[in-house]
């Protein structure tokens, strides 16, 4: 069983963190909603539609953990054609060309970047258009820590604005950027819930040995 007995809500204009060790069901959990993966029983749903109808494709922006963009075109060609798909607005490639500070590398070809510069070009891809729901499996992969701090405060924005996040990552320190938390563990969601809360909950002086604390402690 990849993920048993999920339950869960993304409230608009949140920055919700979904946490785990590898392993844990985190993509399995992501594939389901964003309709990519056959679920075998209970259901998704996403802003008031099945996960994967075809209505939702411009509403949902998806990040998936290996870029998926195309090497043998440029950053501009790949985004110019993904707008193309998306019909999204004009000006919209050199804003999220922006967005993920890829202005320097806009006309050179994705196979000859840096892996985090094909991460971020697969972000900038979830970037375009308005989407209302962003989903995204591990964004701050490989990224050195100035860049990573910028992406959180682009999520941020986001969020002030009315856009929906979800952010996998299985590195704890991240966590306390996130508005709520689901915390999973072998296919579970042992914690939904604030990072100050948990913090309470525990008395753990840091996220990740409240992580912990669930587990030995069986607060879950």
């Amino acid at each position: 069983m990849a993920v048993d007995g999920v339950s869960f809500e993304l409230p608009p204009g949140e920055v919700v963190g979904l946490l785990g060790p590898s392993g844990s069901g985190k993509t399995t959990l992501i594939r389901c909603m964003v309709g990519v993966q056959i679920v075998e029983g209970g259901s998704v749903e996403i802003l008031g539609r099945p996960a994967g109808s075809p209505a939702l494709r411009r509403l949902i922006g998806y990040l998936t953990q290996a870029p998926s963009v195309y090497g043998d075109l440029t950053v501009r060609q790949n985004l110019r054609y993904f707008a193309s798909v998306l019909s999204a607005p004009d000006g919209d490639v050199d804003r999220v060309i922006d967005e993920v500070d890829l202005r320097g590398e806009a006309d050179s070809l994705v196979g000859r970047l840096s892996g985090g510069q094909r991460s971020r070009v697969s972000l900038a891809t979830a970037l375009l258009g308005t989407p209302q729901l962003l989903v995204l499996d591990e964004p701050t992969v490989g990224l050195d820590p100035i860049l990573r701090r910028d992406l959180w405060g682009l999520f941020r924005r986001l969020a002030a604005a009315g856009t929906s996040l979800l952010v996998s990552s299985h590195v704890m320190e991240e966590a306390a950027h996130c508005d709520r938390l689901l915390l999973m563990r072998e296919g579970r969601v042992v914690a939904s819930e604030t990072p100050a809360s948990l913090l309470a909950r525990t008395g753990a002086p840091d996220l990740e040995a409240a992580f912990v604390a669930l587990i030995d402690r069986g607060l879950a």
